[in-house]
């Protein structure tokens, strides 16, 4: 697992606006902080060995069987099951296309995979540091596609259903990114049932905790939307990114979601960094520890657009 991933507000003092993580920092979460409120009775319980209710709904919402899904401990947990079981399958090989979230390498190294061709196929999408969307095409080797933002860009993507239907992928989802709530850590897998069946079988009992189960199945059962515009929000990305590629010495590269990946030609990310944080309360993401990148890029993820125009307006005193 890297060291460097985003949202280490807990390093500084005083972060007033918090662009480092592709959570969306304003999502109305009253009415479940109320509900599991009312429920902490759950605490005192052991939790389903495997979160089987939640499956359930999951799979509801989703219209595929229920014994295709099986929910994790976010996303990152169903990264290293899947790592795990393709390499006790005899996979040896993965493929990774470069940059991207640095968890599904680790993994397929962890359980002694190495790079090459034939191997099984990671891709996420839309994909974290870039933003952007890729056409997909099929394959013949397992693919493994993490959609844990897909609830935050307008193109369609493939549907449960289809990665159900096409028996070769092995789909990720993250309610913690669907609902901004990444302190509960749920994600959940889709995939033919003989897959999952394998999946379940590495997963160690209790992995879901019950607060988390409780929040999920809450959510599940609400209609609930962390950004309650989504049009505008995403437009709203798109203003930041052509102002930052407005500033001299800044490159923001095309997004097709609410976060972006960025490049800048006179400071490194790490002092940028430092000097956002400690003069203006401003944190973002330092994206050079992300395979391909260089020690000048970061990621920031778009907020209220007059918190952008306040990281907009640091940017262009700083550089």
């Amino acid at each position: 697992m890297i060291q460097g991933h985003g949202d280490d507000a807990y390093r500084y003092a005083d972060v007033r606006i918090n662009f480092s993580s592709n959570i969306y920092a304003h999502a109305d979460l009253s009415a479940l902080q109320a509900h599991l409120a009312s429920r902490l009775d759950v605490i005192g319980q052991y939790p389903e060995p495997e979160a089987m209710s939640l499956e359930r709904l999951i799979a509801q919402r989703r219209g595929i069987p229920a014994d295709c899904v099986l929910v994790t401990s976010g996303a990152t947990e169903a990264i290293y099951l899947v790592a795990q079981m393709l390499s006790r399958q005899g996979i040896c090989h993965y493929q990774i296309r470069q940059p991207t979230f640095s968890e599904y390498e680790d993994a397929c190294r962890m359980f002694g995979m190495t790079p090459g061709e034939g191997g099984a196929v990671w891709l996420c999408n839309p994909n974290n540091p870039t933003g952007q969307v890729a056409s997909l095409l099929p394959c013949a080797s397992p693919l493994i596609l993490d959609q844990s933002y897909e609830d935050y860009c307008l193109q369609p993507l493939m549907t449960p259903a289809e990665a159900v239907a096409l028996g070769y992928v092995i789909q990720i989802h993250s309610l913690t990114k669907t609902y901004a709530v990444p302190g509960l850590r749920i994600g959940y897998v889709v995939a033919a049932a003989q897959t999952v069946n394998r999946l379940r079988s590495l997963m160690r009992p209790w992995s879901v905790n019950a607060l988390a189960i409780e929040a999920g199945r809450w959510l599940m059962t609400h209609q609930v939307e962390a950004v309650p515009d989504m049009k505008a929000y995403l437009a709203e990305a798109q203003r930041l990114n052509r102002a930052l590629n407005a500033i001299p010495h800044l490159e923001a590269l095309p997004t097709d979601t609410h976060f972006m990946l960025v490049r800048s030609d006179s400071m490194t990310a790490a002092d940028l960094k430092e000097r956002l944080a400690s003069r203006y309360g401003i944190l973002i993401r330092d994206a050079s520890n992300f395979q391909g990148l260089t020690p000048y890029h970061f990621r920031i993820a778009a907020q209220r657009p007059d918190e952008n125009d306040r990281l907009l307006e640091a940017l262009r005193e700083t550089l």
